[in-house]
């Protein structure tokens, strides 16, 4: 039987609106007291490895968590502008793939200023910084996606002028390896939030009840997947 479902689901996208930038803005926060350049990043997770762990993992969950967000938000505009949508939506998902490898280089750098020493992973760092690899030449859809999916917004009227203009301050967030936190990456977060959170709770009251069968299913998938997590987690 066919249906109206779009990918990856009302409640699935919601959820993603409201956690993928408040995740975002609290990993920005976390680490906002140091220096912004990789050499204080890499000093900073040497003398305080709790804090900066969990600043970098939540950025790095709101931006993985944040694509379901942007599917809905794209296939929203794309019933009256496809176009704009197609471009946006792509850029700004190229743009999350990057950030995610970037946080891969993050965390290989950051363990090593942990069990090596600050000067000792700022060399490693330092030495490999210019390195080209494929998403060398991706880097303009970090920035560039946000403003192209933020006037495509507008124009679709599916953001008002208050919300296109918080999501297009997503593009002023620095980008690259080891990057801290700016007044510009405290702006691009919370814009986001003011763009995407109160868009997503009203999504989720306006949801359907979920079925009991539903409600069942996933009552046994959460410690199922629960467990999966673990056992990926021994290697």
């Amino acid at each position: 039987m066919e249906t109206d479902h779009a990918f990856p689901g009302r409640r699935i996208a919601a959820v993603s609106m409201i956690l993928g930038p408040l995740l975002l803005l609290t990993g920005t926060l976390l680490r906002s007291r140091f220096d912004f350049f990789f050499p204080d990043q890499l000093k900073a997770m040497s003398e305080h490895p709790a804090l900066m762990t969990a600043a970098y993992t939540c950025f790095l969950a709101g931006n993985v968590v944040l694509w379901p967000a942007i599917v809905a938000l794209a296939t929203k505009i794309g019933r009256t502008r496809p176009a704009l949508a197609a471009w946006g939506g792509l850029f700004v998902l190229f743009g999350l793939f990057e950030r995610t490898f970037h946080a891969g280089i993050d965390q290989a750098a950051l363990s090593l200023a942990e069990r090596r020493g600050a000067g000792f992973a700022e060399s490693v760092v330092s030495e490999s910084y210019q390195d080209l690899h494929l998403f060398s030449f991706l880097s303009f859809t970090i920035m560039f996606g946000w403003y192209v999916l933020a006037f495509a917004a507008y124009r679709a009227k599916v953001l008002g002028i208050a919300g296109s203009i918080g999501l297009a301050t997503m593009g002023l967030l620095p980008l690259g390896v080891l990057k801290g936190t700016e007044i510009v990456s405290i702006i691009g977060t919370a814009g986001l939030c003011l763009a995407l959170v109160p868009a997503g709770v009203r999504a989720l009251l306006e949801s359907p009840k979920p079925s009991r069968r539903t409600v069942l299913f996933a009552a046994i998938a959460v410690p199922v997947l629960g467990g999966l997590a673990f056992a990926s987690a021994l290697g």
